[in-house]
């Protein structure tokens, strides 16, 4: 029988500010970019206490004409499809394929428990949602969309429908993933429900609600132990 992950592990790790990367789980403190690194902070969102607000309500209510439905993920010609046509339009690099970004090289079978949100419009398919089950906890994967439907937001509005779907399903966190700090690329990550939101500390292993102020004073004491450990040598 295929080896799967089992929900609760997921959520374990989940919580310590681990993710996933194909088929792994890793975690790591800085993304490098023009030269420089910056500092990771991993984010949840807690469900019980997620509302949406008037932005929130009028994305969905723009987009209410839509069809959704949220099923087992199954790799598809019509997923790869919108995959392409979605990463054509981008302006940074992204996986070839959708089989590349989730699947390792050797295998077809997945050890995550992993569902999709559909979006049509009519018999189109429009904007595609990938998360991860856990018992008490998704993760949101990736979210692709096709580029002519680029004035609905449609990346935002998978994140409310994930969001939706995981109170529905009672489960406890959204894991969005990461914003990174000075690096305003990731923020986007917040909008669904900032009052909500919480970022991991990884030297307290706590998750204190999100601020800038908060993510400012983690970012600080990341650096200053890599730099005590690694010495100033490093810090340019």
């Amino acid at each position: 029988m295929p080896l799967v992950i089992p929900g609760a592990a997921l959520d374990y790790y989940l919580g310590q500010g681990y993710y996933r990367m194909r088929q792994d789980l890793f975690t790591c403190q800085f993304l490098p970019h023009d030269g420089q690194l910056h500092t990771v902070h991993w984010l949840r969102v807690v469900l019980r206490d997620a509302q949406f607000g008037p932005k929130q309500r009028h994305l969905l209510r723009r987009n209410a004409a839509f069809s959704v439905a949220v099923r087992p993920f199954r790799l598809t010609a019509e997923y790869e499809e919108l995959y392409s046509r979605y990463r054509e339009s981008l302006d940074f690099e992204a996986s070839e394929t959708l089989a590349e970004l989730l699947l390792a090289d050797d295998t077809e079978h997945s050890v995550f428990n992993t569902e999709i949100v559909e979006v049509r419009d009519g018999d189109l398919l429009v904007a595609a949602g990938i998360f991860d089950q856990g018992v008490d906890s998704i993760a949101g994967i990736v979210n692709f969309y096709h580029p002519a439907y680029r004035q609905h937001s449609l990346g935002k509005y998978l994140m409310l429908l994930k969001i939706a779907h995981a109170q529905q399903q009672h489960k406890a966190y959204y894991y969005p993933g990461y914003v990174v700090h000075g690096y305003p690329k990731f923020d986007y990550k917040l909008w669904a429900c900032p009052a909500a939101t919480e970022v991991f500390d990884c030297y307290r292993h706590q998750w204190p609600l999100f601020s800038w102020e908060v993510m400012a004073q983690q970012s600080a004491a990341i650096v200053a132990d890599w730099l005590a450990r690694e010495g100033p040598d490093h810090a340019a």
